[in-house]
């Protein structure tokens, strides 16, 4: 499974931020974001308002893809608990890709990997995603 970045008429949008860039992008029907890059205090305000729009633009659950980021600080991390916040207001889900490494090491030292559905692969994020049978 992969993100598609060429399905739906928002998709497939570009913002490049000060160090990282954000593309629009749908994991089996489900929109989001792909980000690479860098997330700290110096891009939190841009990527704040990125994702607000984003969410505000679609419905259901919606996937950050976190596969591509090569930074994350306590900054970054609040941008996606505030995230995370903004979809539970509409009882949405909020689906984070974040293998194992750095990034996904912030969460657990932070306390929130419980908090936040925190999948390794792109595969897992996509099987949640499916309807049981």
């Amino acid at each position: 499974m992969s993100l598609q970045s060429d399905l739906g008429e928002t998709a497939g949008i570009t913002h490049r931020l000060h160090g990282v860039t954000v593309t629009r992008a749908r994991s089996s029907g489900a929109p989001g974001v792909l980000l690479r890059g860098a997330m700290d205090l110096g891009t939190a305000s841009g990527l704040t308002a990125t994702l607000d729009a984003a969410i505000r633009e679609s419905r259901g659950a919606f996937v950050i893809d976190l596969c591509d980021v090569t930074f994350l600080d306590s900054s970054g991390v609040s941008v996606l608990v505030r995230a995370r916040a903004m979809l539970g207001r509409e009882e949405r889900a909020l689906l984070i890709i974040c293998p194992p490494g750095p990034a996904r090491r912030i969460f657990e030292l932070a306390g929130i990997d419980d908090l936040l559905e925190l999948f390794e692969t792109r595969d897992q994020a996509a099987a949640s995603l499916q309807p049981a049978t």
